[in-house]
């Protein structure tokens, strides 16, 4: 299915070496399950996934990739594309290589900006690359392996560059990038000096201009965020919400002790790919989302209780409604200020939202230092136009450094995947294996165990009730739930019900948190007259690879009493 009158770039991954940390691992036997490396691929709003291999010293990839090089407007599709027009195309090719374990854990192995135009200047348009990878994190300047890379261009070039000119385009694009960048950072500076003059408390306000991505690149916060639209995958901006928080959350791994917190902002196809990050990823998402809803939304930094550093997502709405998003969660919450100048008699509204102190907010266009008396969240006033409340910077700075297109550093956002997850052939998978664990465990108790298929099926528009309260906040059929469970349980019987909600798909963790909770262990480990137990499992997918797994255990038994 090649356009003829297209111009692609064929990227070829021909293996791997010096994958030194696993050197000794022995080849794994046929059929048996080990830890595999993948790699993701984003180029021009086109995303690529190679074949999961087994991880080795020297993994053996051996895949390829067709990529389009005039995606969107450059170029128009009758006129093909010559090599002068695609030097103009500074996007790279973002590589990022995740390890899987044998329990299907991800983690980000390494992240790479693949300049693929030398192959404009290179002979027959073909040109191989030793692509070294470097880790992420506290681990970002230390190699991780050597990809050897093919890249060709098809149809070949009638004319290609000489070096001379792709280098120099290169030269002047880094000089133009770092002349931008250092632009910037003489402007952050003023701006701080400016906002700690305010007040000298100020300080220790957390007022956060720069981040570390996963290279241990620093980057203006609002590079991370851009309007994104998810296409068909989410209809609704609450849906978007309830998307990021079943991605799952994790926190950037630090060598050694003391408590400290390491900095690592994910770029996006890193945090979609590995399918977890910490609270910055998924806010930064959230936001980007619901940019793309056509919301006014900004992310928040500040604390939560305790003084735990968080963020999370506000929006404003027309009418000067304030509403905070944990991205974390998916719940929502109204901000009502509390004047701090009205008289003891006035009652206040009692904040329901786990925030403490706000330091700043920013979205891909503005970003505002707090300026108010206190930073405190409940006494905020979210007037963003009042100077005196809410420093602004200044949005021509920001444009020039994080609007897309402006440099070779903003790489352009990575567009959402449909699940490759078929609900029902895993909702069905985990049932199985949970009541083969549920069997066995009861045994070791000296329990036989009797299933009850009707009273398992009739545990379904539970599930489904509890996900659609989840992403609509309606909480909708549960009086036909209850009806049914009543009609199930004879008279002078006892039901009881615990449902859990899970956001992976590993059976045996699930059944081990489970036994963790001791209403569903008295579920589980139920004993006495004619007793039949119940699961249902039901997996809601969502786009990537996230899902949100909902799974109930009942039993039902004579009451002797």
């Amino acid at each position: 299915n090649i356009d003829p009158t297209r111009r692609y770039l064929y990227l070829q991954v021909l293996g791997g070496k010096a994958f030194l940390e696993h050197l000794q691992e022995p080849e794994p036997l046929p059929g048996q399950v080990c830890s595999t490396f993948t790699l993701c691929l984003h180029f021009r709003n086109q995303r690529f996934r190679s074949q999961p291999v087994p991880c080795a010293c020297e993994p053996n990839f051996q895949d390829g990739f067709l990529l389009e090089v005039h995606k969107e407007s450059l170029g128009d599709g009758s006129k093909m594309v010559d090599a002068t027009t695609m030097l103009s195309i500074c996007d790279p090719v973002h590589m990022v290589l995740i390890k899987t374990d044998t329990f299907g854990e991800t983690t980000l192995v390494a992240s790479y900006f693949l300049e693929w135009r030398p192959v404009l200047a290179a002979e027959n348009s073909i040109t191989n690359i030793a692509v070294e990878l470097l880790g992420v994190g506290t681990e970002s300047k230390v190699s991780v392996g050597v990809l050897n890379i093919r890249l060709e261009m098809y149809p070949q070039l009638n004319k290609t560059l000489s070096p001379e000119v792709t280098n120099t385009q290169f030269a002047l694009e880094r000089q133009k990038t770092a002349e931008k960048e250092r632009l910037f950072l003489v402007y952050a500076k003023q701006w701080w000096r400016e906002y700690l003059q305010i007040r000298p408390t100020h300080n220790v306000r957390l007022v956060k201009i720069f981040a570390q991505d996963e290279n241990g690149v620093n980057h203006p916060v609002c590079w991370y965020i851009r309007p994104l639209r998810a296409g068909r995958l989410l209809d609704t901006p609450r849906q978007a919400a309830r998307f990021v928080s079943v991605l799952g959350y994790e926190r950037a791994p630090v060598i050694g002790g003391g408590g400290g917190k390491q900095e690592q902002w994910c770029t996006l196809l890193a945090f979609l790919c590995r399918n977890k990050g910490d609270c910055e990823d998924h806010a930064n998402l959230l936001c980007s989302l619901l940019l793309g809803f056509g919301l006014e939304a900004f992310v928040c930094v500040g604390t939560k209780a305790k003084g735990v550093p968080h963020t999370w997502v506000m929006t404003c709405g027309t009418d000067g409604t304030i509403t905070f998003w944990e991205s974390l969660t998916g719940h929502r919450y109204i901000h009502r200020p509390i004047n701090p100048e009205d008289p003891p008699r006035v009652e206040q509204p009692k904040p329901l939202y786990p925030y403490r102190t706000i330091g700043c907010i920013f979205n891909h266009q503005k970003f505002l230092g707090n300026c108010q008396p206190s930073d405190a969240v409940e006494v905020c006033v979210f007037d963003l136009h009042d100077e005196s409340k809410w420093k602004p910077m200044s949005g021509e700075a920001i444009k020039s450094v994080c609007a897309p297109g402006t440099t070779s550093s903003v790489p352009v956002f990575p567009p959402l995947c449909a699940s490759t997850i078929d609900a029902a052939v895993a909702s069905n998978e985990i049932e199985l294996q949970l009541r083969l664990l549920v069997s066995e465990h009861r045994k070791d108790l000296g329990l036989s165990t009797v299933w009850d298929d009707h009273l398992s099926y009739l545990l379904s528009p539970a599930l489904a009730a509890y996900e659609l309260e989840r992403t609509t906040g309606v909480s909708a059929g549960n009086e036909e739930f209850q009806d049914a469970v009543r009609r199930a349980v004879p008279e002078g019987h006892t039901f009881k019900g615990f449902p859990i909600h899970f956001v992976y798909r590993n059976a045996r963790r699930v059944f081990a948190t489970c036994l963790r909770s001791p209403f569903c262990e008295e579920i589980i480990c139920c004993r006495g007259d004619q007793v039949r137990v119940a699961v249902r499992v039901r997996v809601f997918t969502y786009p990537e690879s996230a899902c949100a797994v909902w799974i109930m255990f009942a039993c039902k038994y004579r009451s002797v009493l």
